[in-house]
């Protein structure tokens, strides 16, 4: 039986979007710091790090209040695939960190809503407008400028992110559905720990003496940002719907671009530059196109009810 909302859904619009702005700085925090970390920490450690440190935190937050038992879940099955989707996409994240630039990185990401909505289309049968598809589309050729086949800084690690795309898309979808009956702090503790255990699969095969305080310091700010960033995610979804969260969630490109400059001296080529406004311009649209399709849909209701 599907529990209850224990307040009304989307009250609260403006501190879900406060609580999304303040999770892509979180995330944009963690991309810079791994990107950093992962030249000398191999790459499956530091995802293991990154993962035990929420899930420790985050039962040390739930044990005072529940004792031993396991948080309380309505969907056992959806709280262990949205693990294993976050792991998913942490790990093809890791990896394209380690050989991209943090900003490039994040805007590739960025398409995440436009591939939401070919889902939408393709996979779920919803009509999709010719305007929207344009909007797809231009997101789309952002990306190939930013990756540019065939050109001379072209690698094969560049596809990575398209990967994360996928499976960062199904998270979200997924996040946003639980977000609305479960538990946040159930959400984050069953994540933290289907990615923990996991991870620690490959643990003893990856393992490595760390003699630098400041590598254990960043994969301590690794963890920390993981897990404040995705608590104020859910906590952002519980708040306000999709539809009015999706066009803020482009300011985590100039959280990573300042983050790129700062840690490691680097600003986007032109062609770049043109790939990532292109991304934000063509994504921020769509969001903008959802709320005005939303606010007709309610319009027409309430003008057939009355």
């Amino acid at each position: 039986m599907t529990r209850p909302s224990r307040t009304p859904p989307h009250a609260a619009p403006l501190a879900g979007i406060a609580l999304l702005i303040a999770a892509v700085a979180c995330f944009a925090v963690l991309d810079t710091t791994t990107k950093a970390v992962t030249v000398s920490v191999p790459v499956l450690m530091a995802l293991w790090f990154r993962y035990a440190f929420q899930a420790v935190a985050t039962t040390l937050a739930v044990l005072p209040r529940r004792g031993w038992s396991l948080p309380p879940t309505a969907h056992p099955k959806f709280q262990g695939l949205r693990g294993l989707l976050l792991l998913t996409t942490s790990l093809l994240a890791f990896f394209s960190l380690k050989y991209m630039p943090v900003g490039e990185f994040t805007a590739i990401v960025m398409i995440t809503p436009l591939v939401m909505t070919l889902l939408a289309s393709l996979g779920l049968g919803e009509r999709v407008s010719l305007l929207r598809w344009l909007l797809v589309t231009g997101g789309f050729a952002g990306t190939l400028v930013i990756i540019r086949p065939g050109g001379e800084h072209f690698s094969w690690a560049m596809l990575l992110p398209l990967g994360l795309v996928v499976s960062h898309t199904w998270f979200q979808l997924l996040t946003s559905r639980l977000a609305r009956t479960e538990d946040p702090v159930t959400m984050h503790f069953y994540t933290g720990w289907v990615g923990t255990l996991l991870a620690s699969l490959a643990l003893p095969f990856v393992w490595a003496s760390l003699d630098s305080w400041t590598l254990w310091a960043g994969l301590a700010l690794m963890g920390f940002m993981g897990t404040v960033g995705h608590f104020f995610m859910i906590l952002a979804y519980a708040k306000a719907p999709v539809s009015t969260l999706t066009p803020f969630l482009y300011t985590q490109i100039g959280f990573a671009m300042l983050g790129g400059w700062v840690a490691f001296s680097h600003v986007p080529d032109g062609l770049s530059l043109l790939g990532i406004a292109m991304i934000a311009v063509c994504g921020a649209g769509g969001a903008w196109l959802s709320v005005r399709e939303s606010r007709l849909a309610s319009f027409n209701i309430q003008a057939a009810e009355s």
